[in-house]
């Protein structure tokens, strides 16, 4: 009983080998050009040669919308961009047209943003922010900025709820006025016509 035991064990073990390998097989004839579908990991190569992983469409159709938004931007900055947005939406549960629509009202898609009172990079962080918010680091690169601004965002939304939370990004607690709520909804919608047109 033992011996017959051991036996099914080891053809288990080798049928889910060759499972394995037949998988890598497929993985690997799959051409470099598809697009990922949602779940399957992308590799790209930006132009010094950089290595970034997407999970789905979400970043390869925030480049599309930020090429055709900003076209001054190199392949290389709309790649990083586009792996940020997806990362850091996913990781704050937030809409990455949402976070695409606040980078077009504070930036115009422009990680060399400075504004005159301090705030910097395609979201527009306020390095005063950081430390009573927990956060460390240099906000001006492309990921560190966006990962600071989904978090302040998502902060704001879980705080104030939707609109308020929008608002209160631009505002902070003194809100006065609907009007960047309003033009940020307005990007979030430029964004969306610009991905399925």
């Amino acid at each position: 009983m033992l011996r017959t035991e051991t036996h099914t064990l080891m053809a288990r073990r080798l049928v889910l080998g060759v499972l394995v390998l037949l998988a890598g097989f497929l993985m690997s004839a799959r051409s470099p050009e598809a697009p990922p579908r949602d779940g399957q990991v992308q590799v790209k190569e930006t132009g010094s040669g950089e290595r970034l992983e997407t999970r789905s469409g979400v970043a390869r159709d925030a480049e599309y919308v930020i090429a055709s938004l900003n076209p001054s931007l190199s392949a290389h900055e709309r790649v990083r961009i586009g792996a940020a947005v997806e990362r850091y939406a996913a990781a704050y549960s937030l809409d990455p047209d949402l976070v695409l629509g606040v980078i077009l009202v504070e930036s115009n898609a422009r990680p060399w943003a400075h504004s005159p009172k301090g705030a910097v990079g395609l979201m527009q962080v306020m390095p005063y922010m950081m430390e009573p918010l927990g956060l460390a680091g240099n906000f001006a690169t492309i990921e560190s900025n966006i990962a600071a601004g989904c978090f302040i965002l998502a902060h704001n939304i879980d705080r104030l709820g939707f609109e308020d939370g929008i608002s209160a990004y631009f505002w902070g607690t003194d809100i006065r006025d609907r009007t960047y709520l309003e033009k940020v909804l307005e990007a979030r919608q430029r964004v969306r016509r610009h991905r399925t047109s």
